[in-house]
């Protein structure tokens, strides 16, 4: 009998079993992946952007997890060695209307407590030579890691402890008793008297099979990225981040530079046909079914139509991906954005057709279940952790 078991090994699960293993010491508990190793989806398939929380409603979730996550991350890497950069991001203006949408973000950064820069057209040259636009905003506290790199360090401290991680493990099933949680799996059952579940793409699934109904599905969108090529790592100085429209869920193309020196383009936002379809022809027959068969999801992609297939045309032809970034970096040519691995993002769709926007949470008397995290839940994973700690401990009843 484990006294808790954490579904998913991506930063969410690794995080919150960390931080439980600290607050119950004596616990005995289990982490189940059904990979061969930790972060093998959403964490190891992102930007790495330590977010600093300038886009996110002032008083949400994202806004209070984000700050607080910017600096609990920072401080995790000094402890336990992990590479990290906090390079800063730009924000770039290249029209007067992203430039009117730059200034409520300015007000949003200020709302969120972010030390932040205005740049005008002059300035902003001076501080990136190779970026074109009519003003930015600078944000210092923003940086680069590599997430699966943090997720490990997590795996161990939480393997330090005495908590067991067991790989290869396919959740099958569940059933929460009065007492207990049973958790079927490839590799066999296991009891245990609380759950919690970081189940990312496959959150509503797990959610489903302890038969509650989350009110929403997990809709994919695949995030694809480019490369530059070596001689160009030098070419901006910052993350550079459009404008983004603040009727899309998404951010828009960036320029990130990586922690390893490389810098990327991306990413966009394409339908996936597969939770985990990484690839263009990536396609799962039982996904597409359930996505085109929710009334939520055909609402939202009703009323995003237009911009989905504008998404769908540049992911098919690199010159309209292309123009997306050379708005702002006129520089950058066809031939510099060679290939690299995409990810796939876990976008809750509610049943009444609207994009999940914050954190969200379904509980029952015996477990905690993450249902949906977009970004920045990397930047967050320590006070999602924290957060999630406190749901349980409001549970126990030993």
């Amino acid at each position: 009998m484990w006294d808790f078991i954490i579904i998913g090994g991506g930063i969410l699960g690794m995080s919150t079993a960390m931080q439980l293993k600290q607050a119950y010491p004596d616990k005995r508990m289990l982490v189940v992946e059904k990979e061969s190793g930790p972060a093998q989806h959403q964490t190891g398939h992102n930007s790495g952007v330590i977010h600093a929380g300038v886009y996110y409603t002032p008083g949400s979730l994202k806004a209070k997890f984000c700050l607080e996550g910017n600096r609990a991350t920072r401080e995790f890497c000094d402890q336990h060695n992990v590479s990290y950069d906090i390079c800063g991001k730009l924000l770039v203006a290249t029209n007067s209307l992203e430039k009117q949408r730059m200034e409520a973000l300015w007000e949003r950064t200020a709302a969120n407590g972010l030390e932040r820069e205005w740049l005008e057209a002059g300035e902003l040259k001076e501080r990136e030579p190779n970026i074109t636009g009519v003003a930015g905003i600078l944000v210092p506290s923003s940086g680069i890691v590599n997430y699966a790199e943090v997720t490990r360090a997590m795996a161990a401290e939480f393997e330090r402890l005495g908590g067991e991680i067991s790989y290869g493990s396919c959740v099958t099933g569940l059933e929460e008793r009065t007492e207990e949680v049973v958790v079927d799996t490839s590799n066999g059952s296991f009891v245990s008297r609380y759950l919690v579940s970081c189940s990312g793409l496959m959150a509503d699934r797990v959610i489903r099979m302890l038969g509650k109904e989350p009110g929403f599905t997990i809709c994919p969108f695949r995030g694809e990225y480019y490369l530059l090529p070596e001689r160009l790592n030098q070419i901006v100085n910052h993350l550079i981040y459009p404008i983004p429209d603040p009727n899309m869920p998404f951010l828009g193309v960036h320029l990130t530079r990586m922690i390893d020196g490389t810098v990327t383009v991306g990413p966009n936002a394409v339908l996936a046909l597969k939770r985990e379809g990484y690839r263009k022809q990536d396609m799962s027959l039982g996904d597409m079914r359930q996505m085109f068969t929710h009334t939520g999801v055909l609402k939202v992609l009703g009323k995003h139509l237009k911009p989905g297939l504008f998404e769908m045309k540049n992911s098919l032809y690199k010159r309209g991906y292309l123009e997306l970034v050379r708005k702002y970096c006129p520089s950058l040519k066809a031939e510099d954005l060679t290939p690299y691995p995409a990810g796939v993002r876990a976008q809750a769709v509610s049943n009444d057709g609207k994009l999940v926007d914050d954190f969200l949470f379904v509980n029952t008397k015996r477990t905690v279940n993450v249902g949906n995290a977009p970004s920045p839940a990397a930047t967050s994973a320590i006070p999602i952790g924290a957060h999630i700690v406190e749901q349980v401990k409001a549970q126990l009843s030993w």
